[in-house]
């Protein structure tokens, strides 16, 4: 063995470590979404969301204050668009009415001309059915994902895909209830991103590995393990760094509207790395991956034997 590799980090030496700190999160995070939820926002519970639009460009600290002046509570207030055009979303249920309301009172505290664009109230039942649809959705999502990877690969890779996929979820998740962040649509989105892309790391990582298995001949899955991941670490490294570069730039530069969105992707984006290595791989040596379950089946005949020669064209015998 040269020095170079054997100076190369031993990943799977602290699988067992890992493996622990992992579980103890997925834990950690099962008992605060059943201890605190989620904090659910208007898409799941319904409420009013009303649009102002403003002459100039208001102070959102001063959409608040006026806000809580006049008795309102439980609502956010963020730009929509452009600096002058605001939205507010509240819990209490209402029509036109209250947005004339919510107008009124605003008007009353601002100091420019200000005019309601639009009034909505989403009702409960629909979010009722967006929790449910949602929750199918993902589900839906991490069934197809062990289907393909299944076909694709092996059953036992396809078993290695999902459950850091549920891994990453719920870590997630559990974070939101921890720290009561808002879960709306756009977080679910970015959920969805985030599996899409912990998917796609994990497969680049699932695929050297199996070819290690044809190539390296090395009945030790640890071995080929550690290798696979050392040839794949730098262009996963790099992706997740140019990844979360743009999610910063979303989160600093996109407004109050996105932050949610880009915040569940990066941390999406550090967990699905961090489960492509010491979740996926983990989960294929626990399994017993061995070489021979990366063995293509012989397409003719039996196995050991080989296909009979086909007899020459005529024409070349006569040459």
């Amino acid at each position: 063995m040269s020095d170079s590799s054997a100076k190369r980090f031993d990943f799977m030496g602290l699988r067992k470590i890992f493996a622990t700190v992992s579980i103890l999160l997925v834990l950690a995070s099962a008992v605060l979404l059943g201890v605190r939820g989620l904090n659910l926002g208007l898409d799941f519970t319904g409420g009013t969301s009303v649009e102002l639009q403003y002459a100039e460009a208001p102070e959102l600290d001063d959409v608040r204050s006026a806000l809580s002046d006049a008795g309102y509570t439980d609502y956010v207030v963020q730009n929509f668009g452009s600096d002058t055009l605001v939205l507010i979303r509240m819990q209490e249920a209402g029509d036109d009415e209250l947005g004339q309301q919510i107008l009124e009172d605003i008007q009353a505290r601002a100091d420019g001309e200000v005019s309601l664009v639009s009034s909505e109230f989403v009702g409960s039942q629909v979010g009722d059915e967006l929790k449910e649809n949602s929750g199918l959705g993902m589900l839906l999502a991490l069934a197809v994902v062990l289907i393909y990877v299944g076909m694709r690969f092996q059953f036992k890779f396809g078993i290695a895909s999902v459950i850091p996929l549920a891994h990453d979820v719920i870590i997630v998740l559990g974070l939101f209830a921890l720290f009561q962040w808002t879960f709306d649509l756009t977080v679910l989105a970015a959920l969805l991103a985030v599996i899409g892309y912990s998917l796609n790391d994990t497969i680049v990582i699932m695929d050297r590995i199996r070819e290690n298995f044809r190539k390296l001949r090395i009945d030790d899955a640890e071995e080929t393990v550690n290798h696979s991941i050392h040839e794949t670490i730098n262009r996963t490294i790099n992706t997740s760094l140019t990844t979360l570069l743009v999610l910063m730039a979303l989160y600093f530069l996109g407004g109050e509207a996105i932050n949610n969105f880009a915040i569940t992707l990066a941390i999406g984006v550090i967990v699905g790395t961090y489960s492509s290595i010491y979740v996926s791989a983990n989960l294929l040596v626990v399994l017993g991956v061995t070489r021979s379950d990366m063995v293509v089946p012989p397409k003719e005949g039996v196995a050991g034997e080989q296909p009979e020669e086909e007899e020459p064209p005529e024409w070349l015998n006569r040459m």
